[in-house]
């Protein structure tokens, strides 16, 4: 099969997907399906969220693999046509999950790549690598990013800002659910930290658009077109619930202390008081306009978030983290 398309691509060319079964690749495979797109393969360590995966995409082919474990989930990338990287370790405890998540496995994945002569790369990075912010996650990812730019494979890096959407087990998701059982409603300080948050359908459309242009090593800011504060985030989320939930500001210093006592107690904290800190760092991120590099116009806010929690289709499947 042809190694550039130049924007004309078959149904049935070969897409691999790693880390599919998280809420990129989730919803990556619904909006593939949808345009068309016949010839799947889905890479997670997941089990659980591979159970929904299957559910939702009869038809796709499923590895279950942990990429950071050379074995022969690597045999799959024969005869791939483009992989879409998405694995990530975006929270947890210990620096060692992100090393070997964020960079072990993409140094695996990589040398599947050039083994079996994979002809282009689509590598989902983050916008923290813009940020000002220093934690884990932006730290690994960035050294993510590099070993792709510098694996001489043909490729592009896209860089998401936050992402919401159908199957989000964490973030907007996970509030947006708490939201809707808890009479009260926490959030740090004034609230008045402003996000630029992406809904996830507009996001998988640039990579598809991406899958079919192929663009050499270009990198694209993919960011969300809404600026909005995040207390008029959790505001609009409970508008479009219809919830009555009482919200209530507090200290900043005592939210943090909460989240780390929480985080004594769980495992898979789902808001960790690193992410408090890249909350209330001030970024501002800059992006292209996808309308005009994509042709993908994005949702307005409120009607992307009524999608995401509301729409009977998908609002109602939650991945695990």
């Amino acid at each position: 099969m042809s190694h550039a398309f130049n924007g004309t691509v078959p149904k049935d060319v070969r897409i691999l997907l790693t880390g599919a079964a998280g809420l990129v690749g989730q919803n990556l495979l619904v909006e593939l399906r949808a345009q068309g797109y016949t010839n799947l393969v889905a890479i997670d360590k997941h089990a659980h969220n591979l159970g929904i995966l299957r559910q939702l995409n009869p038809g796709v082919a499923v590895v279950e693999a942990d990429l950071a474990e050379p074995g022969p989930w690597s045999d799959a990338f024969a005869g791939a046509d483009v992989v879409v990287q998405l694995h990530a370790q975006i929270t947890g405890k210990h620096r060692e999950l992100f090393d070997r998540n964020n960079l072990v496995a993409t140094r695996h994945v990589l040398d599947a790549c050039k083994t079996h002569g994979v002809p282009y790369l689509v590598h989902v990075s983050s916008s923290v690598v813009n940020s000002v912010a220093t934690d884990d996650y932006t730290e690994t990812k960035k050294q993510q990013e590099a070993m792709v730019v510098a694996s001489g494979l043909r490729h592009c890096v896209l860089r998401p800002t936050l992402m919401f959407g159908w199957f989000d087990p964490k973030h907007l998701g996970w509030l947006s659910r708490f939201m809707a059982r808890t009479p009260v409603f926490p959030i740090p300080g004034d609230g008045r930290f402003m996000r630029q948050p992406l809904y996830e359908r507009d996001f998988c459309r640039c990579i598809v658009k991406c899958i079919e242009r192929q663009p050499d090593g270009a990198v694209y800011d993919i960011v969300g077109d809404t600026r909005i504060d995040y207390v008029d985030i959790i505001r609009t989320i409970k508008r479009a619930k219809g919830l009555r939930t009482l919200i209530v500001h507090i200290p900043i210093g005592f939210f943090a202390f909460l989240l780390r006592t929480y985080a004594l107690f769980s495992r898979k904290p789902p808001f960790t008081a690193d992410q408090l800190k890249a909350l209330s760092a001030g970024d501002d991120f800059k992006g292209v306009e996808t309308e005009a590099v994509f042709g993908v116009k994005q949702h307005a806010f409120e009607a992307a978030v009524r999608e995401s929690y509301c729409d009977p289709r998908y609002s109602h499947v939650i991945l695990k983290r």
